[in-house]
């Protein structure tokens, strides 16, 4: 039976979910993207979405920090044991600093290598760094080993909320569904 757990207030959940999808839809973006021998207007319009999503996820994810240091988490459930609250709690920072990491990685990678940014160049916004390869390609070691380190991390986080959606079912899940909850 489902315990019925006091969840997350209604703004981390979307923030949640809206930084999931922009995320999980980046992913594949960025690894095809990167491919030899795809197409050009194919690999145009993946990098134009990969960069300007970026962008856009930004707001969001400072937005996501400033709401997560000033609203504290439902408390887990007694039931889940001290190893997996450890290992959410790391989990969980490792998620957030992965999600600073990645656009300002990805932010200096293409600026300091000469690439636009529609959305940014659309708004006046300048390049604010000088072009440099040396920076370009130190920027683009931490982007790639980090989003490899992400993509470690979310799959951990997905299962362990699979986990507790379908195996436990001991409420965790419904903690964070946008639908329902308390």
């Amino acid at each position: 039976m489902i315990e019925r757990l006091p969840g997350y207030r209604p703004p981390a959940r979307w923030l949640h979910w809206i930084t999931a999808a922009a995320v999980l839809l980046m992913i594949p973006a960025g690894l095809i993207m990167t491919r030899e021998g795809i197409p050009r207007p194919l690999q145009d319009a993946l990098f134009l979405f990969h960069k300007n999503t970026g962008v856009l996820l930004a707001p969001v994810i400072l937005a996501r920090i400033a709401y997560r240091l000033t609203h504290r988490p439902p408390p887990l459930p007694v039931s889940v044991p001290g190893w997996q609250r450890r290992a959410a709690g790391l989990s969980h920072a490792l998620l957030y600093v992965l999600l600073v990491v990645m656009p300002v990685s990805g932010f200096v990678r293409v600026r300091s290598g000469g690439f636009p940014i529609e959305l940014l160049d659309r708004l006046g916004a300048g390049p604010w760094l000088a072009k440099s390869e040396r920076l370009a390609d130190i920027a683009q070691g931490i982007h790639a080993a980090g989003a490899f380190v992400l993509i470690a991390v979310l799959a951990l986080h997905i299962a362990a909320a699979a986990q507790h959606a379908l195996i436990r079912r001991d409420g965790v899940w419904s903690r964070m569904w946008p639908v329902g909850g308390s």
